[in-house]
Protein backbone atom coordinates (compact mmCIF):
# COMPACT_ATOMS: atom_id res chain seq x y z
CA UNK A 1 0.00 0.00 0.00
CA UNK A 2 1.45 3.51 -0.95
CA UNK A 3 1.11 6.43 1.50
CA UNK A 4 -1.28 9.00 0.41
CA UNK A 5 0.98 12.03 1.52
CA UNK A 6 4.84 10.49 1.59
CA UNK A 7 4.46 7.84 -1.71
CA UNK A 8 6.47 5.71 0.36
CA UNK A 9 5.45 1.93 1.03
CA UNK A 10 3.82 0.95 3.49
CA UNK A 11 1.88 -2.67 4.91
CA UNK A 12 -1.61 -2.50 5.49
CA UNK A 13 -2.55 -4.62 9.30
CA UNK A 14 -4.76 -7.42 8.96
CA UNK A 15 -6.63 -5.96 12.11
CA UNK A 16 -9.92 -6.57 13.60
CA UNK A 17 -13.13 -7.98 14.29
CA UNK A 18 -15.75 -5.86 12.28
CA UNK A 19 -16.50 -6.64 8.97
CA UNK A 20 -16.85 -3.03 7.35
CA UNK A 21 -13.53 -1.73 5.60
CA UNK A 22 -11.82 0.76 7.79
CA UNK A 23 -12.74 4.19 7.40
CA UNK A 24 -9.69 6.03 5.35
CA UNK A 25 -8.99 9.09 7.33
CA UNK A 26 -7.70 12.02 5.46
CA UNK A 27 -4.40 13.34 5.94
CA UNK A 28 -4.77 16.50 4.60
CA UNK A 29 -8.22 17.01 6.78
CA UNK A 30 -9.89 18.71 4.26
CA UNK A 31 -13.05 17.77 5.66
CA UNK A 32 -12.81 16.97 9.56
CA UNK A 33 -16.70 17.85 10.08
CA UNK A 34 -17.62 15.10 7.79
CA UNK A 35 -15.22 12.52 9.06
CA UNK A 36 -16.60 13.10 13.00
CA UNK A 37 -19.96 12.08 11.54
CA UNK A 38 -19.06 9.08 9.64
CA UNK A 39 -16.79 7.89 12.77
CA UNK A 40 -19.88 8.34 15.08
CA UNK A 41 -22.01 6.38 12.26
CA UNK A 42 -20.01 3.55 12.12
CA UNK A 43 -20.26 2.80 15.84
CA UNK A 44 -18.76 2.83 19.13
CA UNK A 45 -15.99 0.83 18.14
CA UNK A 46 -14.78 0.95 14.23
CA UNK A 47 -12.16 0.64 12.13
CA UNK A 48 -9.24 3.33 10.72
CA UNK A 49 -6.72 3.37 8.10
CA UNK A 50 -4.01 5.90 9.40
CA UNK A 51 -1.86 6.24 6.03
CA UNK A 52 -1.74 2.42 5.60
CA UNK A 53 -1.63 1.42 9.67
CA UNK A 54 -5.65 -0.07 10.74
CA UNK A 55 -6.68 0.49 14.37
CA UNK A 56 -9.49 0.21 15.81
CA UNK A 57 -11.27 3.88 16.68
CA UNK A 58 -13.46 4.68 19.94
CA UNK A 59 -15.77 6.87 19.11
CA UNK A 60 -18.21 6.80 22.16
CA UNK A 61 -17.35 8.57 25.46
CA UNK A 62 -18.71 5.58 28.01
CA UNK A 63 -16.85 3.37 25.98
CA UNK A 64 -13.79 5.57 26.27
CA UNK A 65 -13.67 5.74 29.74
CA UNK A 66 -13.83 2.15 30.00
CA UNK A 67 -11.11 1.69 28.43
CA UNK A 68 -8.62 4.42 29.42
CA UNK A 69 -8.89 2.79 32.67
CA UNK A 70 -8.19 -0.74 31.39
CA UNK A 71 -5.05 -2.05 32.35
CA UNK A 72 -4.96 -4.80 29.04
CA UNK A 73 -4.41 -1.39 27.04
CA UNK A 74 -0.85 -0.46 27.48
CA UNK A 75 1.68 2.00 25.86
CA UNK A 76 3.90 -0.22 25.05
CA UNK A 77 5.31 -0.44 21.47
CA UNK A 78 6.66 -3.85 21.23
CA UNK A 79 2.82 -5.35 22.26
CA UNK A 80 2.22 -3.85 18.66
CA UNK A 81 2.24 -6.87 16.08
CA UNK A 82 2.59 -4.41 13.11
CA UNK A 83 5.52 -3.16 14.90
CA UNK A 84 6.47 -6.71 16.15
CA UNK A 85 6.14 -8.33 12.50
CA UNK A 86 7.78 -4.90 11.26
CA UNK A 87 4.66 -3.93 9.12
CA UNK A 88 4.97 -0.56 10.27
CA UNK A 89 8.55 0.90 10.42
CA UNK A 90 10.14 4.26 11.75
CA UNK A 91 9.22 5.09 7.87
CA UNK A 92 5.83 5.17 9.10
CA UNK A 93 4.57 8.85 9.26
CA UNK A 94 3.31 8.80 12.52
CA UNK A 95 5.96 6.82 14.54
CA UNK A 96 6.89 9.62 16.27
CA UNK A 97 3.56 10.00 18.04
CA UNK A 98 4.33 6.18 19.59
CA UNK A 99 7.89 5.23 19.42
CA UNK A 100 8.79 8.73 21.45
CA UNK A 101 11.46 7.89 23.62
CA UNK A 102 10.71 7.04 27.13
CA UNK A 103 8.65 9.46 29.19
CA UNK A 104 5.31 9.30 31.48
CA UNK A 105 3.00 9.39 28.03
CA UNK A 106 4.64 5.84 26.76
CA UNK A 107 5.29 3.04 29.85
CA UNK A 108 2.34 1.90 31.99
CA UNK A 109 1.76 0.27 35.81
CA UNK A 110 4.39 1.29 38.41
CA UNK A 111 7.21 3.19 35.95
CA UNK A 112 4.13 5.48 34.79
CA UNK A 113 3.15 5.94 38.38
CA UNK A 114 6.54 6.68 39.45
CA UNK A 115 7.43 9.54 36.09
CA UNK A 116 3.83 10.70 36.69
CA UNK A 117 4.99 11.40 40.65
CA UNK A 118 8.13 13.35 39.60
CA UNK A 119 6.57 15.14 37.06
CA UNK A 120 3.36 16.19 39.21
CA UNK A 121 6.25 17.50 41.86
CA UNK A 122 7.79 19.51 39.25
CA UNK A 123 4.23 20.69 37.87
CA UNK A 124 2.52 22.14 41.05
CA UNK A 125 -0.52 24.33 41.14
CA UNK A 126 1.41 26.65 42.76
CA UNK A 127 3.65 26.69 39.84
CA UNK A 128 1.18 26.65 37.37
CA UNK A 129 -0.87 30.30 38.92
CA UNK A 130 2.52 31.42 39.28
CA UNK A 131 2.61 31.81 35.71
CA UNK A 132 -0.33 34.32 36.12
CA UNK A 133 1.63 37.01 35.87
CA UNK A 134 3.69 36.19 32.81
CA UNK A 135 0.64 34.64 30.62
CA UNK A 136 -0.76 38.10 31.40
CA UNK A 137 2.53 40.48 30.33
CA UNK A 138 2.49 38.14 27.25
CA UNK A 139 -1.38 38.28 26.49
CA UNK A 140 -0.66 42.22 26.99
CA UNK A 141 2.36 42.66 24.61
CA UNK A 142 0.44 40.51 21.86
CA UNK A 143 -2.43 42.41 21.45
CA UNK A 144 -0.75 45.09 21.21
CA UNK A 145 0.47 43.60 18.19
CA UNK A 146 -2.73 43.01 17.10
CA UNK A 147 -3.52 46.68 17.58
CA UNK A 148 -0.99 47.73 15.65
CA UNK A 149 -1.12 44.99 12.46
CA UNK A 150 -5.19 45.72 12.51
CA UNK A 151 -4.92 49.80 13.11
CA UNK A 152 -5.59 50.53 9.59
CA UNK A 153 -8.48 48.32 9.01
CA UNK A 154 -6.28 45.40 7.31
CA UNK A 155 -7.37 41.80 8.29
CA UNK A 156 -5.11 40.42 10.92
CA UNK A 157 -3.87 36.74 11.00
CA UNK A 158 -4.83 35.60 14.90
CA UNK A 159 -2.87 32.32 15.08
CA UNK A 160 0.30 34.01 13.83
CA UNK A 161 0.14 37.28 15.92
CA UNK A 162 -1.35 35.57 19.17
CA UNK A 163 -2.82 32.33 19.57
CA UNK A 164 0.42 30.38 18.17
CA UNK A 165 3.29 32.61 19.85
CA UNK A 166 1.21 33.38 23.83
CA UNK A 167 1.35 29.57 24.33
CA UNK A 168 4.73 29.00 22.76
CA UNK A 169 6.44 31.97 24.89
CA UNK A 170 4.40 30.80 28.16
CA UNK A 171 5.41 27.12 27.71
CA UNK A 172 9.02 28.21 27.07
CA UNK A 173 9.24 30.17 29.69
CA UNK A 174 7.79 27.69 32.55
CA UNK A 175 10.76 24.99 31.16
CA UNK A 176 13.08 28.20 30.96
CA UNK A 177 14.09 27.97 27.60
CA UNK A 178 15.71 31.53 25.96
CA UNK A 179 13.49 33.22 23.74
CA UNK A 180 15.96 33.21 20.77
CA UNK A 181 14.70 29.23 20.47
CA UNK A 182 11.01 30.00 19.75
CA UNK A 183 11.01 30.58 16.61
CA UNK A 184 13.12 27.42 15.61
CA UNK A 185 11.09 25.50 18.72
CA UNK A 186 8.28 26.05 16.65
CA UNK A 187 9.23 25.33 13.60
CA UNK A 188 10.28 21.81 14.82
CA UNK A 189 6.78 20.53 16.26
CA UNK A 190 4.98 22.23 13.04
CA UNK A 191 7.04 20.33 10.74
CA UNK A 192 6.99 17.29 13.39
CA UNK A 193 2.99 17.07 13.23
CA UNK A 194 2.28 18.12 9.57
CA UNK A 195 1.70 15.41 7.30
CA UNK A 196 3.46 17.58 4.10
CA UNK A 197 6.73 16.89 6.08
CA UNK A 198 8.64 14.16 4.14
CA UNK A 199 9.18 11.16 6.64
CA UNK A 200 12.62 11.86 6.24
CA UNK A 201 12.82 15.05 7.07
CA UNK A 202 10.67 14.61 10.21
CA UNK A 203 13.14 12.25 11.70
CA UNK A 204 15.57 14.43 11.27
CA UNK A 205 13.04 17.20 13.21
CA UNK A 206 12.87 14.27 15.76
CA UNK A 207 16.61 13.67 16.02
CA UNK A 208 17.13 17.79 16.55
CA UNK A 209 14.61 17.64 19.23
CA UNK A 210 16.48 15.01 20.58
CA UNK A 211 20.04 17.60 20.30
CA UNK A 212 18.02 20.50 21.52
CA UNK A 213 16.18 19.25 24.89
CA UNK A 214 19.53 17.49 25.76
CA UNK A 215 21.11 21.09 25.76
CA UNK A 216 18.62 22.17 27.89
CA UNK A 217 18.70 20.10 30.30
CA UNK A 218 22.53 19.77 30.70
CA UNK A 219 22.51 23.61 30.91
CA UNK A 220 19.80 23.63 33.82
CA UNK A 221 21.72 20.66 35.38
CA UNK A 222 24.90 22.84 34.96
CA UNK A 223 23.19 25.85 36.84
CA UNK A 224 19.48 24.90 37.82
CA UNK A 225 16.91 27.93 37.62
CA UNK A 226 13.41 28.51 38.91
CA UNK A 227 11.83 26.34 36.32
CA UNK A 228 9.95 23.34 35.34
CA UNK A 229 13.23 21.65 33.57
CA UNK A 230 15.10 21.77 36.88
CA UNK A 231 12.24 20.99 38.88
CA UNK A 232 12.08 17.70 36.81
CA UNK A 233 15.95 17.26 37.39
CA UNK A 234 15.77 17.87 41.07
CA UNK A 235 12.65 15.45 41.53
CA UNK A 236 13.25 12.77 43.72
CA UNK A 237 9.96 11.89 45.64
CA UNK A 238 8.16 8.58 44.98
CA UNK A 239 11.53 7.09 43.87
CA UNK A 240 14.48 7.01 41.65
CA UNK A 241 15.49 10.91 39.95
CA UNK A 242 14.78 10.99 36.18
CA UNK A 243 17.56 10.07 34.09
CA UNK A 244 18.20 12.65 31.43
CA UNK A 245 16.28 10.21 28.89
CA UNK A 246 13.32 10.36 31.12
CA UNK A 247 13.32 14.29 31.64
CA UNK A 248 13.69 15.18 27.84
CA UNK A 249 11.07 13.13 27.03
CA UNK A 250 8.65 14.43 29.87
CA UNK A 251 9.64 17.72 28.27
CA UNK A 252 9.16 16.74 24.56
CA UNK A 253 5.76 15.57 24.86
CA UNK A 254 4.82 17.99 27.64
CA UNK A 255 5.64 20.95 25.11
CA UNK A 256 3.94 19.65 22.40
CA UNK A 257 1.03 18.78 24.62
CA UNK A 258 1.08 22.22 26.06
CA UNK A 259 1.27 24.48 23.31
CA UNK A 260 -0.87 22.57 20.42
CA UNK A 261 -4.01 22.19 23.02
CA UNK A 262 -3.54 26.20 24.07
CA UNK A 263 -3.62 27.12 20.38
CA UNK A 264 -6.63 24.95 19.16
CA UNK A 265 -8.47 26.30 22.29
CA UNK A 266 -7.73 29.77 21.67
CA UNK A 267 -8.58 29.89 18.02
CA UNK A 268 -11.63 27.26 18.03
CA UNK A 269 -13.41 29.54 20.39
CA UNK A 270 -12.76 32.70 19.18
CA UNK A 271 -14.41 31.30 15.57
CA UNK A 272 -17.22 30.00 17.30
CA UNK A 273 -18.15 32.96 19.28
CA UNK A 274 -17.58 35.05 16.20
CA UNK A 275 -19.83 32.59 14.15
CA UNK A 276 -22.58 32.79 17.00
CA UNK A 277 -23.04 36.40 17.91
CA UNK A 278 -25.83 35.67 19.92
CA UNK A 279 -23.98 33.44 22.28
CA UNK A 280 -20.94 35.77 22.17
CA UNK A 281 -23.47 38.83 23.55
CA UNK A 282 -24.15 36.65 26.27
CA UNK A 283 -20.66 36.26 27.46
CA UNK A 284 -19.61 39.82 26.81
CA UNK A 285 -22.88 40.97 28.85
CA UNK A 286 -21.59 38.71 32.04
CA UNK A 287 -24.41 36.17 31.62
CA UNK A 288 -22.76 33.23 30.70
CA UNK A 289 -18.97 32.76 32.04
CA UNK A 290 -15.70 32.16 30.35
CA UNK A 291 -15.58 28.96 31.88
CA UNK A 292 -18.60 27.82 29.97
CA UNK A 293 -16.46 28.87 27.15
CA UNK A 294 -13.50 27.14 27.57
CA UNK A 295 -15.53 23.57 28.63
CA UNK A 296 -17.50 24.06 25.21
CA UNK A 297 -14.93 24.38 23.17
CA UNK A 298 -13.10 21.74 24.56
CA UNK A 299 -15.81 19.50 24.19
CA UNK A 300 -17.11 21.00 20.59
CA UNK A 301 -13.92 21.18 19.15
CA UNK A 302 -11.17 18.67 21.22
CA UNK A 303 -7.69 19.56 20.47
CA UNK A 304 -6.64 16.16 19.66
CA UNK A 305 -8.87 14.98 17.16
CA UNK A 306 -7.14 11.14 17.44
CA UNK A 307 -4.69 10.31 20.46
CA UNK A 308 -1.99 7.49 19.14
CA UNK A 309 -1.97 4.81 20.69
CA UNK A 310 -2.81 1.79 22.68
CA UNK A 311 -2.34 -1.88 22.26
CA UNK A 312 -4.27 -4.67 23.42
CA UNK A 313 -2.38 -7.14 25.85
CA UNK A 314 -5.39 -10.06 25.41
CA UNK A 315 -8.35 -9.63 23.09
CA UNK A 316 -10.66 -7.76 24.49
CA UNK A 317 -14.71 -7.00 23.93
CA UNK A 318 -16.39 -4.15 24.27
CA UNK A 319 -19.44 -2.86 23.17
CA UNK A 320 -20.16 -6.07 21.26
CA UNK A 321 -17.05 -5.92 19.17
CA UNK A 322 -13.29 -8.02 20.07
CA UNK A 323 -10.37 -6.26 19.64
CA UNK A 324 -8.21 -8.55 19.01
CA UNK A 325 -4.67 -9.22 21.38
CA UNK A 326 -1.77 -7.21 19.65
CA UNK A 327 -3.95 -4.83 17.86
CA UNK A 328 -3.92 -0.81 18.39
CA UNK A 329 -6.62 1.43 19.45
CA UNK A 330 -7.11 5.19 19.15
CA UNK A 331 -9.04 7.60 21.05
CA UNK A 332 -10.80 9.42 18.64
CA UNK A 333 -12.11 12.59 21.07
CA UNK A 334 -13.24 14.66 18.49
CA UNK A 335 -16.11 12.03 17.70
CA UNK A 336 -16.11 11.14 21.81
CA UNK A 337 -16.70 14.90 22.28
CA UNK A 338 -19.96 14.73 20.10
CA UNK A 339 -21.26 11.66 21.39
CA UNK A 340 -25.31 12.50 22.03
CA UNK A 341 -25.63 9.74 24.89
CA UNK A 342 -23.41 11.90 26.60
CA UNK A 343 -24.43 15.16 25.06
CA UNK A 344 -27.29 15.47 24.17
CA UNK A 345 -28.98 14.95 20.69
CA UNK A 346 -27.54 18.67 19.84
CA UNK A 347 -23.63 17.10 20.43
CA UNK A 348 -22.83 18.48 17.32
CA UNK A 349 -23.85 22.17 18.16
CA UNK A 350 -21.40 24.91 20.43
CA UNK A 351 -23.67 25.84 22.90
CA UNK A 352 -22.01 27.73 25.65
CA UNK A 353 -25.46 27.35 27.44
CA UNK A 354 -24.99 23.70 28.34
CA UNK A 355 -25.59 22.99 32.11
CA UNK A 356 -22.09 22.99 33.79
CA UNK A 357 -20.02 21.07 34.52
CA UNK A 358 -19.89 19.89 30.91
CA UNK A 359 -18.12 16.44 31.45
CA UNK A 360 -15.91 16.02 28.45
CA UNK A 361 -12.54 13.91 28.32
CA UNK A 362 -10.86 16.17 26.27
CA UNK A 363 -7.28 15.91 27.87
CA UNK A 364 -8.11 12.74 28.82
CA UNK A 365 -9.02 10.21 31.36
CA UNK A 366 -7.56 8.01 33.94
CA UNK A 367 -4.04 7.65 34.87
CA UNK A 368 -2.48 9.38 31.36
CA UNK A 369 -5.27 12.38 31.69
CA UNK A 370 -3.02 15.19 30.38
CA UNK A 371 -0.79 17.18 33.07
CA UNK A 372 -0.73 20.45 31.51
CA UNK A 373 -4.63 21.00 31.62
CA UNK A 374 -4.92 23.37 34.45
CA UNK A 375 -2.22 25.19 32.51
CA UNK A 376 -3.75 25.56 29.29
CA UNK A 377 -7.00 26.47 30.90
CA UNK A 378 -5.52 29.34 32.60
CA UNK A 379 -3.95 30.68 29.30
CA UNK A 380 -7.46 30.17 27.91
CA UNK A 381 -9.12 32.28 30.98
CA UNK A 382 -6.27 35.03 30.19
CA UNK A 383 -6.50 35.26 26.73
CA UNK A 384 -9.55 35.19 26.10
CA UNK A 385 -12.05 37.85 28.07
CA UNK A 386 -8.29 39.97 26.94
CA UNK A 387 -8.65 40.19 23.56
CA UNK A 388 -12.66 40.39 23.22
CA UNK A 389 -12.32 43.35 26.04
CA UNK A 390 -9.50 45.02 23.86
CA UNK A 391 -11.50 44.84 20.65
CA UNK A 392 -15.30 44.33 21.01
CA UNK A 393 -16.07 44.94 17.61
CA UNK A 394 -13.64 41.64 16.63
CA UNK A 395 -14.99 39.82 13.38
CA UNK A 396 -14.01 37.03 11.15
CA UNK A 397 -12.34 38.43 7.91
CA UNK A 398 -13.21 35.58 5.62
CA UNK A 399 -16.54 33.07 5.58
CA UNK A 400 -16.39 30.89 8.28
CA UNK A 401 -16.81 27.84 5.65
CA UNK A 402 -13.19 29.10 4.47
CA UNK A 403 -11.13 28.32 7.18
CA UNK A 404 -8.97 25.18 6.80
CA UNK A 405 -7.44 22.70 8.98
CA UNK A 406 -3.43 21.91 8.81
CA UNK A 407 -2.62 18.88 7.99
CA UNK A 408 -2.44 17.05 10.63
CA UNK A 409 -4.18 13.99 11.70
CA UNK A 410 -3.81 13.88 15.24
CA UNK A 411 -4.31 18.05 16.53
CA UNK A 412 -7.18 20.16 15.43
CA UNK A 413 -5.05 22.49 14.43
CA UNK A 414 -6.27 25.65 12.37
CA UNK A 415 -3.89 26.61 9.29
CA UNK A 416 -5.08 30.56 9.98
CA UNK A 417 -7.75 32.51 10.99
CA UNK A 418 -7.91 36.21 10.06
CA UNK A 419 -9.86 38.54 11.94
CA UNK A 420 -10.71 42.30 11.63
CA UNK A 421 -10.17 44.25 14.91
CA UNK A 422 -13.11 46.65 14.07
CA UNK A 423 -15.44 45.49 11.75
CA UNK A 424 -17.64 48.31 10.55
CA UNK A 425 -20.81 46.46 10.88
CA UNK A 426 -20.44 45.23 13.98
Amino acid sequence: MSCPVTGRATDSLSSGSTGAEPIVLDPLVRDREGEIARLRESGPITRIDLLGAVAFSVTDHAEARQLLTDPRLVKDINRWNAWRDRRITREWPLIGMIDAGRSMFTVDGAEHRRLRAMTAQAVTPRRVEGMRPAIERITADLLDRVAELGADGSPVELKETFALPLPMKVVSELMGVDAKDHPRLHELYDAFFSMLTPQEERLAVIEEMDVFYTRVVAEKKAAPGDDLTSALILADEGGEPLTDEEVIGNLKAMVAAGHETTISLILHAVRALLDNPDQLALVLSGEVGWEAVIEETLRWASPSTHLLMRFATEDIEVAGTVIPEGEGVVMSYAAIGRDPAQHGEDADRFDITRTLPIRHMAFGHGPHICPGAALSRLEAAIALPALFERFPRMALAVPNEEIRNMPVMTQNDLAALPILIDAADR
